[in-house]
């Protein structure tokens, strides 16, 4: 797996891991909040003679923690996307995005439908449906970032892993469950922030009025422990012509980390029939 430092046409600089296999067939892994482009650890296992790049998002990883809020709104990180692709030569991808990655996965599908091949959403969201809603999840959003600035990373990790959203995830083993927290720890308290009040759920497009115009193959995947988005995913299905909801049983908001072996099968079969 290669390591790439692309310099972006307005000096932003992305990390992006690489395999870069000589093929047609790509996939493209987008990592949730406090993640990077490790949390897609040994997913290229699944995907034998298929070009695997996983990125480290806007605020995330190594890639660049910019100071201007504005930088990390969707808009202009789908914007990235489309760039970093046209700079990676990929043709038709197939977009893979956890959570927060899962919405950005959906809004660039949403702009840019030419470069779909299939799409994966894992425990991912279109967005709230109304106004209030998102007015409220935005100034939720603000409060905690300016926290992360003020109290810095240990407080954010210890008050994130506790969030009942998490739950599950307390019965991984010792070794995974220290992966997940050094990832986090290992984050920029400006990047997470600006990241929350920029592309936030709040922030980012809603999209459930266009979700019936997708005209591409769409997997959705969500864990039976997480209610919330069992709920959302149950109705993204109904509105989206010929999409595909898989649940896996007794796991949590992050399938992959819980279940990799089963989330790998999955989205392998998807993306390879």
């Amino acid at each position: 797996m290669d390591i790439l430092k692309l310099t972006l046409k307005d000096g932003v600089r992305y990390e992006i891991e690489d395999n870069g296999w000589p093929t047609e067939q790509t996939a493209v892994f987008l990592h949730g909040f406090t993640g990077s482009a490790k949390t897609w650890d040994g997913i290229e296992r699944y995907f034998s003679g298929t070009r695997c790049v996983k990125l480290d998002l806007l605020g995330h990883g190594k890639t660049d923690s910019p100071s201007e809020k504005n930088r990390y709104s969707t808009e202009k990180q789908c914007a990235d996307l489309l760039e970093i692709f046209d700079r990676l030569e990929l043709g038709n991808v197939h977009l893979v995005g956890y959570s927060m990655g899962g919405r950005l996965a959906l809004s660039f599908a949403m702009n840019h439908p030419e470069r779909i091949a299939r799409l994966i959403l894992e425990s991912s969201s279109p967005g709230l449906q109304t106004e209030a809603e998102r007015q409220d999840r935005r100034a939720q959003d603000r409060r905690l970032g300016e926290r992360i600035i003020q109290k810095g990373m240990e407080w954010f990790v210890d008050y994130w892993e506790g969030i009942p959203l998490f739950a599950s995830q307390h019965k991984l083993e010792t070794g995974k469950k220290e992966k997940i927290r050094n990832e986090r720890l290992n984050q920029q308290p400006l990047g997470l922030a600006n990241s929350l009040t920029a592309m936030g759920t709040g922030a980012q497009p809603s999209w459930w009025e266009k979700l019936a115009f997708i005209n591409y193959p769409v997997l959705l995947i969500t864990g039976s422990l997480d209610n919330k988005f069992v709920a959302i995913n149950q109705n993204m299905k109904q509105y989206i012509p010929g999409s595909r909801l898989v649940i896996a049983e007794q796991t949590g908001h992050a399938v992959h980390v819980e279940e990799p072996d089963f989330f790998g099968r999955i989205i392998s079969d998807f993306i390879l029939k």
